[in-house]
């Protein structure tokens, strides 16, 4: 495989808060697109791995928000179809919900949290220090899933399908120190011990593209 076929299927709703989702997707050079939340629905003919971007939505507010009942079926289908899979923080809670998991909203947290993560190849040269913002959790994990990361206050701060290639994370691997004033100003900030010197957490990228190709036999 030359370089595998990406699609990151954005979820953002509020257009001020674009600026996470174009991250992430910049950490994918050619990627397919698309905005979920607009309408888009997108073809998996000849896609070699899909990301699920962050939003400000709720996977509970799907009378509002109609298109979260699709997005459901769409992680339900590429997990049948076993296409290679991330989830990043809404991404991790719609996925997880899709399968039959719990997702409510606990309280925000924004800081860099020490976390807990398993021997797992997603996490290879991840140091256990990431970026975190967030109000809602999966307090039960979808069937099938797995929990791989953790924190002391969140126990299923990742998830991977004990079956399908679907890994999912609540942290921002795209979230660097360029974005510290954008989420202190939109979200608020907690400053802790950790710095972002101690963050590494953009090798999960690099590492899902890897785990991308090890599917294909590459």
């Amino acid at each position: 495989m030359a370089s595998p076929t990406i699609l990151v299927v954005h979820n953002e709703v509020d257009e001020a808060y674009d600026y996470h989702r174009i991250a992430l997707a910049g950490y994918f050079p050619g990627c397919l697109e698309c905005d979920f939340p607009a309408g888009d629905r997108p073809d998996l003919e000849g896609v070699d791995g899909v990301v699920l971007t962050g939003s400000t939505a709720g996977v509970y507010e799907v009378d509002d928000e109609p298109w979260i009942a699709d997005q459901r079926e769409l992680v339900r289908e590429l997990v049948e179809r076993e296409t290679p899979t991330l989830g990043v923080c809404f991404g991790h809670q719609i996925a997880n919900d899709a399968l039959g998991g719990r997702v409510e909203h606990v309280g925000t947290t924004h800081r860099l949290v020490a976390v807990e993560l398993a021997s797992d190849p997603l996490f290879d040269g991840v140091e256990p220090v990431v970026p975190a913002v967030h109000g809602d959790a999966v307090l039960e994990p979808g069937e099938g899933m797995a929990t791989i990361a953790r924190t002391d206050y969140y126990p299923h701060f990742g998830t991977r399908h004990e079956d399908a290639p679907l890994w999912t994370i609540q942290f921002h691997p795209e979230f660097t120190s360029d974005f510290h004033e954008e989420i202190e100003t939109d979200f608020g900030w907690t400053e802790t011990e950790y710095s972002y010197e101690d963050v590494t957490a953009h090798r999960i990228f690099e590492n899902f593209v890897s785990l991308i190709r090890e599917a294909a036999g590459d």
